[in-house]
């Protein structure tokens, strides 16, 4: 009544295919290195010279080769830069975290303080940074 299967399924199982695979520590290596490599751009941008460098070295130590840095500034708001910084540098803090790798878990979590204390430090919305600046130099005499 029903004529056999000849093909193969397609419902193979994964450990036999014919790919590469990786391991869980290589995956996350990659993943910690793709999310300090984009801090690093927000960090060359923002033009903090020294957190830089801290963090193209762990991207070596990641990778094993120098991350390609950015070439030229963009002239974008320093806030959405900082906030942008402190969301990257909290999922690089929290991949750091799962494989246990101190060095880069350290780093994240100071570039985290660095950047909500430039946050914090920041004029509000719509007001002038040399406004508030002339504001608090008035208010400390």
């Amino acid at each position: 009544m029903y004529e056999p299967i000849r093909a193969k399924s397609v419902h193979t199982m994964a450990d036999r295919a014919d790919f590469p695979h990786r391991s869980r520590e290589e995956e996350l290596n990659i993943q910690l290195a793709g999310h300090l490599s984009a801090l690093l751009t927000v960090t060359d941008e923002l033009g903090l010279e020294e957190p830089a460098e801290c963090i193209a070295r762990q991207i070596v130590r990641l990778r094993g080769t120098p991350p390609a840095r950015h070439a030229a500034l963009t002239d974008a708001d320093p806030v959405a830069l900082h906030r942008r910084a402190l969301a990257l540098a909290g999922r690089a803090l929290v991949v750091a975290a799962s494989r246990a790798d101190t060095a880069a878990a350290i780093l994240s979590a100071e570039r985290m303080d660095a950047h909500t204390a430039a946050l914090n430090e920041a004029p509000p919305a719509g007001e002038p940074p040399a406004a508030a600046r002339d504001q608090r130099l008035l208010a400390a005499r």
